[in-house]
C-alpha cells in the first residue's frame, strides 16, 4: 500500500512573455517600408487539475516545482510571437490550495476535471510597429515580456466522504469499515492501529451509494498536536455526517460517558463546522455488552445532553449495523435533496483570487547613504506604473524618452516636483532607479 500523503509543498512559476522586437521591413522597390516588428507571445498559466482516482499528494514528495514555457519573441514582418502552452499540473478531487507565505485561500477543487489557475502566464511585449505615430514614424525600440507569476503553494488535501467515523483508538472504526464494504482497513488491539484514513464504498441497493472514511483515532488534545494530532481532523471537513463509536465493553476503558466527552470537545476544539455535523452515536461491542450496561450509559449520555440518535451495535457480528447505518443515511440523503435544491454548477475553470490593485504612490524624499552616492531618492509604486517601467529597454535612448512622456502623462514628473525633485535625484520605481530630469527639457519624438 503506497503512503498516504495529504500536505505538500510547492514552487510553481508560470511562463514570462516573449519579448516584442526592433524590425524594419525590407523589400524590393520599398526602401522605406517602416517598422514592422511584432510582439512577443504570452507565457504559459501553472493549472492544477482534478483528476478523479488520485487519492494522495505522494507523486509531489517526488516533484515539487513546476514551470510553465515562456512566450517565444515576436518577429519581422509584423509577427506575433508563439505563446507557451500552459502547464497542467494532476492533483486530487478535494484539494485546496493556499499561498505557503500569506495563507490566502487560492481555490478549492471539488469536482473532478476542474481546474485552478495558480500563476498567471508573463503578456508579450509589443514590437516597435505598436509604437509608430504621425510624429514617431521609425521607433527603434519595443518592450519586454511581463515576468510570469511565481508561488510557493501550500496544497492540503481534504477527503471527500459522506460518512465520517470518529472516536477513540480501538472504538472498532476500522471494523465497522470492514463491515461496510470491501476497504480492508488494518485491525489489532493496539492504539493507533490506524495511522492514515481509509475510504470505503457502502452501497444501499443498485442505486445509492456512500463514501464512509476511517479517520485515525483521536485522543485528548489532538487539536493541539497530542497523539497523531489535528492533521487528520481536516478530513472531516467536507463529510456530510458523523458516525461516533463508543466502545461500552469496558474492557479497555472504564467510562464510556467520558471517551464519547472527550472526542466531543476535541470537535469543539477544532472548529469548522465539525461539531454541528449530523451525527449518530454507536455503542459498539454489544456483543460483550450487557443490555442493561447499554442502557445505563444511555440514560448518562442523554443526561450530559446528547441530542443524537443512539444505536446499540457490534462491528464484530454485524448486529445492529443496518440500523446504525440506515439512521445515518437518513440525514445524507436530507442533505442530498438540499445540497440539489440550491446546487449551482461548479464552473469549469477556477482563478486564484485577484490582489486588489495598488494605485500609483509618489514618497520622499529620503536621504541616500554615501556608499549610494549620496543624494535624494524618491520612491515610485503602483502596478501601472511598475508594469510600465519593468518593460521598457533603459539602455536605449528612444525607449527612455518613451518612457519619460510616459511619467508626465500619468503625473509622476508633477508629483515628484511636488515634493522638492530636482535635477540629479535618484527616482526607485520598482527595481529600476532613474535620473530624474525635468519634463521641460524632454521631448518625445
Amino acid at each position: 500500500m503506497s503512503e498516504f500523503v495529504d500536505e505538500a509543498l510547492l514552487y510553481v512559476k508560470a511562463g514570462d512573455g516573449g519579448d516584442g522586437v526592433v524590425s524594419l521591413h525590407r523589400e524590393k522597390y520599398r526602401p522605406k517600408g517602416g517598422p514592422d516588428g511584432g510582439d512577443g507571445g504570452r507565457g504559459g498559466d501553472v493549472v492544477f487539475v482534478a483528476t478523479a482516482g488520485m487519492s494522495s499528494l505522494i507523486d509531489f514528495q517526488y516533484e515539487s516545482s513546476f514551470r510553465a514555457d515562456s512566450g517565444e519573441s515576436g518577429g519581422n514582418n509584423y509577427r506575433t510571437g508563439r505563446s507557451a502552452k500552459d502547464r497542467r499540473v494532476r492533483v486530487p478531487v478535494g484539494c485546496a490550495v493556499y499561498d505557503a507565505q500569506t495563507g490566502d485561500l487560492f481555490g478549492e477543487l471539488l469536482v473532478p476535471g476542474q481546474e485552478l489557475i495558480v500563476a498567471v502566464g508573463g503578456g508579450g511585449g509589443r514590437g516597435n510597429a505598436a509604437f509608430a505615430t504621425s510624429t514617431r514614424q521609425t521607433p527603434r525600440f519595443c518592450e519586454r515580456g511581463d515576468p510570469g507569476e511565481e508561488f510557493r503553494l501550500r496544497v492540503e488535501l481534504k477527503l471527500l466522504a459522506d460518512i465520517g467515523l470518529v472516536g477513540l483508538p480501538n472504538a472498532g472504526k476500522s471494523s465497522l469499515l470492514r463491515m461496510l464494504s470491501a476497504a480492508r482497513p488494518k485491525v489489532a488491539a493496539y492504539p493507533f492501529t490506524t495511522l492514515q484514513p481509509h475510504l470505503g464504498v457502502y452501497r444501499a441497493g443498485d442505486e445509492e451509494s456512500y463514501v464512509v472514511a476511517d479517520i485515525p483515532g483521536l485522543i485528548e488534545g489532538a487539536h493541539q498536536g497530542v497523539g497523531l494530532g489535528d492533521g487528520f481532523l481536516r478530513h472531516l471537513e467536507r463529510t456530510r455526517a458523523l458516525i461516533h463509536l463508543v466502545d461500552v465493553s469496558l474492557v479497555e476503558r472504564g467510562d464510556p460517558v467520558e471517551d464519547y466527552q472527550i472526542i466531543r470537545r476535541e470537535l469543539d476544539a477544532y472548529g469548522r463546522g465539525l461539531a454541528d455535523l449530523p451525527t449518530v452515536v454507536g455503542l459498539n461491542k454489544m456483543d460483550i455488552c450487557d443490555d442493561d450496561v447499554a442502557a445505563l450509559i444511555e440514560d448518562e449520555l442523554r443526561q450530559i445532553g446528547c441530542q443524537y440518535e443512539i444505536v446499540r451495535l457490534s462491528a464484530g457480528t454485524g448486529q445492529g449495523v443496518d440500523a446504525l447505518v440506515g439512521a445515518t443515511v437518513k440525514h445524507i440523503r436530507r442533505i442530498r435533496r438540499e445540497e440539489e435544491a440550491v446546487a449551482v454548477e461548479q464552473p469549469k475553470r477556477l482563478h486564484r483570487p485577484a490582489p486588489p490593485p495598488r494605485p500609483l504612490r509618489v514618497e520622499g524624499p529620503f536621504e541616500l547613504p554615501e556608499e549610494e552616492g549620496g543624494g535624494l531618492l524618491f520612491t515610485v509604486a503602483g502596478d501601472e506604473i511598475e508594469k510600465l517601467v519593468r518593460r521598457v529597454h533603459l539602455n536605449n535612448n528612444e525607449a527612455v524618452l518613451y518612457l519619460h512622456r510616459q511619467l508626465v502623462d500619468l503625473g509622476v514628473l508633477d508629483r515628484l516636483e511636488a515634493r522638492g525633485a530636482r535635477e540629479g535625484d535618484t527616482v526607485r520605481i520598482g527595481d529600476s532607479e532613474l535620473e530624474y530630469i525635468d519634463s521641460a527639457y524632454v521631448l518625445d519624438d
